[in-house]
């Protein structure tokens, strides 16, 4: 799938910058292109993939390259007033080998929390490609202004995107790790997840040709209807096999797959797929109730069982209630692994989302408090019956 890449604030352009390293290593050639906005200018110096043409400083009026400060709602308001810089940079995209856009942001900060839905809306308007988001959620132990807008942004962000893929801190980072560590993993994480996904259907040199091919349109098909999405992945280290020449097989030499037992690879898929649906989603759910579902089966062509796929594309039908489950595998030699990359979309039983939602109104009921007692306050300590002079 040929993605055209938005990363907004810091965590996004990170992950878009991780994007284009990935694509480079496995030579996937799924961006064709990427820009990086932020309103704070040591972010954008940090960044060593995406071409300094494409980094875009905004807000530099109101926030002199410093950043917004976690305010989602001045966020927005610079993203909206420079969208012509914006668009500058997108003009260098060749629009018309893109398959879809992808906006990533992390939902705590100021500017991809507040900027990310406003960059959606306007590419929805202008280009007819579909515009997803890349939502990732903060921790709760990085804090409660960056929970709340997280709770305010998601709710933004999926109305106007055609589908929004979650990735949660939560979930994810590891207690023993540092917060740099946590954050350098998690978007490794994330970049190999959703890199894999993207990247079916792509043909590449040396990979044998699939033979239930997963290319843009089955992941656009799986996406369409909107809502929020999430992701299950599991992968299984394995010797792969040595390739046969031509002259071998012809002379009773076999093929690739005689070297292994048909039972043992298609346990391992099956296997794989029930630990990608009922492990780490990128987006912890219940699965039941899911809309529509896409299996990818990724690895060495003698690998991919396609007993196994169908098998564990049945189990999905019957754990999503879904009769829309796609699924197909994705040769890939080399990796030294078999990957199974589960896609649920329109995923409705979300904890994580119940409790942004309630720390949302929460919020809002504390906020009209805290501004009732302050009204009060100031009329006490400004008011007629206040003698201001005694003050001096």
């Amino acid at each position: 799938m040929k993605l055209a890449l938005i990363g907004v604030g810091q965590a996004g352009g990170k992950v878009v910058d991780k994007f284009i390293e990935y694509d480079k290593k496995h030579g996937a050639e799924i961006v064709r292109g990427a820009v990086a906005v932020n309103t704070a200018k040591a972010d954008l110096r940090g960044l060593t993939h995406i071409p300094e043409d494409r980094r875009i400083l905004v807000g530099q009026a109101e926030v002199k390259g410093h950043g917004v400060g976690a305010d989602n709602e001045l966020g927005a308001e610079v993203i909206e007033r420079d969208l012509g810089e914006i668009q500058g940079a997108l003009d260098m995209v060749p629009s018309h080998e893109v398959d879809a856009f992808l906006v990533v942001a992390g939902l705590g900060g100021g500017t991809g929390s507040g900027g990310a839905p406003v960059i959606a809306k306007y590419l929805k308007r202008i280009y007819t490609e579909p515009v997803y988001g890349l939502g990732i959620l903060p921790g709760s132990d990085e804090g409660g202004i960056y929970t709340l807008n997280a709770a305010r942004s998601l709710q933004t962000f999926v109305r106007e995107v055609d589908n929004l893929l979650v990735f949660d801190n939560d979930a994810w980072r590891q207690t023993s790790e540092s917060v740099t560590e946590g954050f350098d993993a998690i978007n490794e994480q994330i970049v190999q997840q959703f890199g894999l996904l993207f990247s079916a259907g792509e043909i590449q040199a040396g990979n044998d040709v699939a033979e239930s091919v997963v290319d843009s349109s089955e992941i656009i098909n799986t996406l369409s209807g909107g809502g929020i999405s999430t992701l299950g992945y599991a992968e299984s280290a394995v010797d792969e096999p040595k390739r046969k020449g031509l002259f071998s097989r012809l002379s009773g030499g076999g093929n690739d797959a005689d070297a292994f037992d048909s039972t043992d690879t298609t346990n391992r898929i099956t296997s794989l797929v029930r630990k990608a649906t009922l492990g780490r989603l990128t987006l912890p759910c219940e699965v039941e109730g899911t809309e529509r579902a896409l299996l990818v089966v990724a690895g060495a062509g003698p690998l991919l069982n396609r007993k196994g796929i169908e098998r564990s594309r049945k189990w999905l039908e019957e754990q999503t209630g879904s009769m829309e489950v796609r699924g197909g595998d994705y040769p890939r030699n080399g990796s030294g692994v078999v990957a199974t990359v589960v896609l649920l979309a329109g995923v409705t039983n979300v904890p994580r989302v119940k409790e942004l939602q309630q720390v949302a109104i929460e919020a809002q009921q504390n906020r009209d408090e805290i501004e009732g007692e302050s009204d009060d306050k100031r009329r006490n300590l400004l008011g007629e019956d206040n003698d201001l002079e005694s003050l001096f």
